[in-house]
């Protein structure tokens, strides 16, 4: 997700520290932080994994406030950012204590920081917003840490991941599968989403603004799969619809609003074999007596299974039948 601004936010007006009532609510939440927090045991020589808000400001923990207001170094996506959200909750580092590590120079970042462990510092790490290593750097800073022998200590939070996926109302009891941002080149992206097809638990998808059109159209082919899309979650303009695959184009389309802000999908899961029925029979009972697309057409909407899945299913049998 990226970074967010202060007009992103929804219960913060006042989120700078020298904005009067907004200084004081800050300054009281970095004081239940060190409270709740200076009791617990914060060793030395560790890495410590923080998890940031993705557009609101109070999503922040009191945890994460202390462990940022207590690391010798916080290492983090882009220092320009970090430091202004530092400032928003009352803490001023210096740029000395702040080290870049972004996707660009996360191995040479991590050897400097498995080096500043070695000297029994404490260093947190922060991503742009939310949760690092997850579809942000910070995967192989917690792989090179761990190699060197040193502990890495997380410090759960926000993540666009969970909070859409709290938000559709998928009930199934599959589980999900995280695939994050799919190719931008669309052959690839195309293949991706055939994949997808086959794939019968809940899938999470990240997208940015600027390619979110090109996934609707590739997404499309799912048919009658349910899709929710989370846009700008947390943010004052967030907006989160559910609808089915084939809907997604014509449904961004309508309105260009839709097209703006960052994204997190939620790809429903399958329906059951016993809830949707075998597709490919319904089809074998159907072809014989109706026209392919009319036959295609209702074995969809009787087994709720994609409607070009049985298409091909459907001229295979007649290719079958003809020779």
């Amino acid at each position: 997700m990226p970074p967010l601004t202060p007009s992103d936010e929804i219960a913060s007006p006042n989120p700078s520290p020298t904005a009067g009532s907004g200084a004081t609510a800050w300054s009281r939440a970095m004081a239940a932080a060190h409270a709740t927090s200076a009791h617990q045991n914060h060793p030395t020589h560790t890495l410590y994994v923080v998890a940031t808000p993705i557009g609101n400001l109070a999503d922040i923990t009191l945890r994460a406030l202390h462990v940022l207001s207590m690391c010798e170094v916080i290492a983090c996506e882009d220092t320009r950012h970090t430091q202004q959200l530092l400032r928003a909750y009352g803490m001023d580092r210096s740029n000395a204590q702040l080290l870049a590590l972004h996707q660009h120079n996360e191995h040479e970042a991590a050897q400097t920081v498995v080096n500043r462990l070695a000297q029994g510092q404490r260093i947190a790490y922060v991503s742009d917003a939310g949760t690092p290593a997850i579809s942000d750097p910070g995967a192989r800073l917690v792989a090179a840490t761990r190699e060197a022998g040193f502990r890495v200590l997380p410090l759960p939070g926000a993540s666009s991941v969970t909070t859409a996926l709290s938000a559709s109302g998928m009930t199934g009891d599959q589980g999900f599968v995280f695939m994050g941002f799919l190719p931008s080149k669309a052959q690839e992206r195309q293949h991706a989403v055939h994949a997808l097809a086959s794939e019968s638990r809940a899938m999470v998808l990240l997208e940015a603004p600027h390619r979110i059109e090109a996934l609707a159209l590739a997404l499309s082919v799912l048919d009658t799969r349910r899709v929710t899309v989370g846009r700008e979650l947390t943010k004052q303009f967030e907006s989160i619809d559910t609808l089915a695959a084939s809907e997604l184009p014509a449904w961004f389309a309508a309105k260009p609003e839709r097209q703006r802000g960052e994204f997190a999908l939620v790809i429903h899961d399958a329906p059951t074999a016993a809830a949707m029925g075998d597709g490919l029979r319904v089809l074998q009972l159907l072809l014989p007596e109706l026209p392919l697309k009319t036959a295609v057409k209702l074995a969809a909407e009787i087994s709720g299974e994609s409607k070009n899945t049985l298409y091909d299913q459907a001229l295979q049998l007649k290719n079958a039948k003809a020779d």
